[in-house]
């Protein structure tokens, strides 16, 4: 672990000192998005995540319809069109900032369709082959009723690849975590100058965990979650905790006839 001196350093760089309009505003998703993906590159536990879905794709047929709904920048998308050329990808973000970092990212992709409307402002009952859902269920409005969106956008034999932010985000404990690696990796002085770039990173998380206190952001244990998926008419391939356990990934079928 750090010593107290690059604790104390580490914390200066990413300390978010948010003014009285700022502390009581939500989750900033545009700012997020100007260092989300640099940051990301970093995160070994984000990179498990992606390497996660990669290995699904690889196990089922490929889609001929894809959403990739609250899809940020667009690294799940990436994957996706890279794994399935053929397949047709809608995204959906409603978050300009996001939106425009995931425009960038995927211009060289023809089939893939974007969508800036809110979730619940899509009605595509019972076309997707495949439904992606990463970190965003649990900051959308009515949480659960958006589970049973996403189970009625599914075919019969469709797909839900969900992964939801389901625990309080202790914001210092990540730090350290993230900082150790970079060290570990890259050297002291690489690791500041990281820390630094993403200090952006740190004000908006602080925010999200703000918002979970709040009860303004979902929060839900694995039984949780698993119940509401089921009640959702959606069958459990796979349920596990995620991203050192603050988040929980479920990869779940919609039953009935493909006919």
């Amino acid at each position: 672990m750090p010593s107290d001196a690059l604790a104390g350093a580490i914390a200066r760089l990413t300390s978010d000192r948010p003014n009285s309009a700022q502390a009581s505003a939500p989750t900033n998703w545009s700012a997020y998005a100007t260092a989300y993906d640099m940051l990301a590159e970093y995160n070994p536990a984000y990179q498990e995540l992606v390497q996660d879905f990669a290995a699904f794709l690889s196990t089922i047929e490929a889609p001929d319809l894809v959403y990739d709904i609250g899809g940020g920048t667009g690294n799940y998308t990436q994957v996706a069109a890279r794994s399935c050329p053929a397949s047709e990808i809608r995204f959906v973000e409603p978050d300009d900032g996001m939106m425009s970092a995931a425009r960038s990212k995927l211009a060289g992709h023809p089939n893939i369709a974007f969508d800036g409307r809110p979730f619940e402002a899509i009605d595509a009952a019972g076309a997707a082959d495949l439904v992606i859902c990463v970190h965003a269920l649990y900051a959308m409005p009515q949480p659960e009723q958006r589970l049973r969106d996403l189970a009625r956008l599914l075919r019969p034999g469709g797909w839900l690849y969900l992964i939801d932010l389901g625990r309080y985000l202790d914001v210092a404990e990540w730090r350290g975590y993230l900082f150790d690696h970079l060290r570990k990796e890259h050297g002291l002085f690489n690791a500041l100058r990281i820390a630094w770039q993403a200090r952006q990173i740190a004000r908006q998380n602080k925010a999200i965990l703000t918002a979970q206190k709040k009860g303004i952001y979902w929060t839900h244990s694995e039984a949780e979650i698993a119940s509401l998926v089921t009640s959702a008419g959606l069958q459990i391939h796979r349920q596990q905790p995620v991203y050192r356990g603050y988040s929980d990934l479920l990869i779940c079928t919609k039953p009935g006839s493909t006919e």
